[in-house]
C-alpha cells in the first residue's frame, strides 16, 4: 500500500481492457478512487469496475472517444464534477489501429491513429493542467511505447511516431509546468501480452520478440502497474518530473 495514493482521484484513459485495465485495478488497491474509461469497450469496463468493487476499491465507468478533444476535455470535466476533484491523469488511451506499409496510410488512417494517440493526450493534458493548477499539485503520466525508440515493426510508422511524439510531449510539458506543482512522466512499455498483440501480432513474431529479450519473456500487463504508482505518489517519487520509465524486461536499455 502506497500511503499517499489514498483517497486521490485518478483518472485512466483507456482502461477497459489491458495495461489501463491493470493500472486501474492497482491505483484502486491502494486505496484511490479510480475513474474507468472505456470508449466501445463498455462490457470489459463494467467487469473492471466489478473486480474493483469486489475487492473494496471505490470506482466509476465514464466513456467517452478518445479520439475527440472535446469528449476527452469533457471527460476530465465529468470525473472532476464527481468527485469533486482530479488528482491523477493517466493518458493510458492508444493503439496501432492496423498495421500499414507506408504506400498503404490513408488520410483516414493517419488521422485514425494520431487523434487516437495524440490528440487523445494533448486535449486531456490541457483540461486535466487546468484544474492542476487550481489546486497547486497534480500528476499528469502518459503511456508512451518502446515503439517510439526503435520505431516498431514494419508497419507501424504513424503508431511509432505518435508515440516519440507522447515522450517528447512528456518532456517539455513537465519544463512548462515544473514551477507550478504538476509533475509530467511517462512509462514506456515493451512487449506485453494484452489484446494489441493478440490482435496484430503472431504466435511466431511474439516467439521472435521473446528471444531478443534479456529475461526471456514476454511481459503482462500487471508488470507494468508498478510503474504508475511509483510516479502517481509525491511520497515516492517527488523530484521526479520529465522522465520516461522503460518497462521491457531489457530489450531496450537507453
Amino acid at each position: 500500500m502506497i500511503p499517499d495514493l489514498k483517497d486521490k482521484v485518478v483518472l485512466v484513459t483507456g482502461s477497459s481492457t489491458g495495461i489501463g485495465a491493470a493500472v486501474a485495478r492497482g491505483f484502486a488497491r491502494n486505496g484511490a478512487k479510480v475513474a474507468v474509461h472505456y470508449h466501445s469497450s463498455r462490457n470489459e469496463a463494467e467487469k473492471v469496475l466489478a473486480d474493483i468493487k469486489l475487492h473494496g476499491g471505490t470506482a466509476a465507468l465514464f466513456g467517452a472517444d478518445a479520439r475527440s478533444a472535446k469528449e476527452i476535455e469533457d471527460l476530465v470535466g465529468a470525473v472532476h464534477r464527481y468527485w469533486g476533484r482530479v488528482d491523477v491523469l493517466v493518458n493510458n488511451a492508444g493503439g496501432l489501429v492496423k498495421r500499414a506499409k507506408l504506400d498503404e496510410i490513408t488520410e483516414e488512417l493517419y488521422d485514425e491513429v494520431l487523434n487516437l494517440n495524440v490528440r487523445s493526450v494533448v486535449a486531456g493534458s490541457r483540461a486535466a493542467a487546468r484544474l492542476f493548477r487550481q489546486q497547486g499539485k497534480g500528476n499528469i503520466i502518459n503511456t508512451t511505447s518502446i515503439a517510439a525508440r526503435n520505431g516498431g515493426r514494419v508497419g507501424a510508422s504513424l503508431y511509432a511516431g505518435a508515440k516519440a511524439f507522447v515522450s517528447t510531449f512528456t518532456r517539455n510539458l513537465a519544463k512548462e509546468f515544473a514551477a507550478t506543482g504538476i509533475r509530467v512522466n511517462a512509462v514506456s512499455p515493451g512487449v506485453v501480452l494484452t489484446p494489441f498483440h493478440e490482435r496484430f501480432s503472431t504466435p511466431e513474431v511474439l516467439e521472435e520478440i521473446r528471444k531478443t529479450i534479456p529475461l526471456e519473456r514476454l511481459g503482462t500487463p500487471e508488470e507494468t502497474v508498478g510503474a504508475f504508482l511509483f510516479l502517481a505518489s509525491d511520497q515516492l517519487s517527488g523530484y521526479v518530473t520529465g522522465q520516461v520509465i522503460e518497462v521491457n524486461g531489457g530489450q531496450l536499455m537507453p
